[in-house]
């Protein structure tokens, strides 16, 4: 199957979309708009997942795209809107380190994940070696969201970002087993439960989801 530039140029501008939301992520202030921003992710990752589908003539990949829209799209983030109703959180996202600090250190990350996966994959297909390099980017911004920010809303969002890029990686690669693609994201979507059912316990206990909360219970200095 041959569309000449089309099946790259739109999966490198689906990918580059991913990642550019995962930017998003880093620079918003509001807790809403981090969901909001999220579930924008989880829409243009299954568009991604089900281009690469067609492209691929890989119908599994219609499943993985099905699956990443009810759930990054729609059900997580209408899940994470009501638990932030419930404990009434209309804060910003107090991040440990500036949203300028952090987009700073998000550009040096993706650049190096660019400088590590295209010299190890050269010699492979243009499409796959850029798709990795872009799902490299996501999971490391996932990472840096889940270590630069305090309330656990956010941090649970960064794990499912980082989460989105292992899927992206997965769905890029030709030949990629639908089961191993399954089984990473219902690992990752189990921590997220985990998560989820903690803050719901941090949230009756302390009536707050900033993980500040917790320094006076750790025991350190006694």
């Amino acid at each position: 199957m041959s569309f000449g530039q089309l099946p790259y140029d739109l999966a490198h501008l689906l990918g580059g979309a991913v990642l550019l939301l995962s930017f998003v992520l880093l620079y918003q202030r509001r807790i809403a708009a981090v969901i909001n921003a999220f579930a924008t992710q989880g829409a243009l990752l299954a568009l991604a997942a089900g281009w690469q589908g067609y492209v691929q003539g890989v119908t599994g990949l219609y499943v993985t795209a099905a699956i990443a829209f009810g759930a990054k799209a729609v059900l997580i983030p209408f899940a994470l809107h009501r638990l932030v109703r419930r404990f009434n959180l209309q804060r910003g996202v107090d991040p440990a380190l500036g949203i300028g600090v952090s987009l700073i250190a998000g550009v040096a990350l993706a650049g190096f994940a660019m400088m590590v996966v295209l010299p190890a994959t050269a010699g492979q297909r243009a499409l796959a070696r850029e798709d990795l390099a872009l799902a490299l980017s996501v999971v490391l911004l996932g990472g840096l969201m889940m270590i630069t920010r305090r309330n656990l809303i956010s941090q649970v969002i960064g794990l499912l970002s980082l989460e989105n890029g292992l899927i992206l990686a997965a769905v890029g690669v030709a030949g990629m087993p639908l089961v191993m693609e399954l089984s990473t994201a219902a690992l990752v979507l189990m921590l997220a439960v985990i998560a989820g059912v903690f803050a719901l316990q941090m949230g009756e206990s302390f009536q707050s989801l900033d993980t500040e909360s917790l320094e006076p219970h750790r025991g350190e200095g006694e």
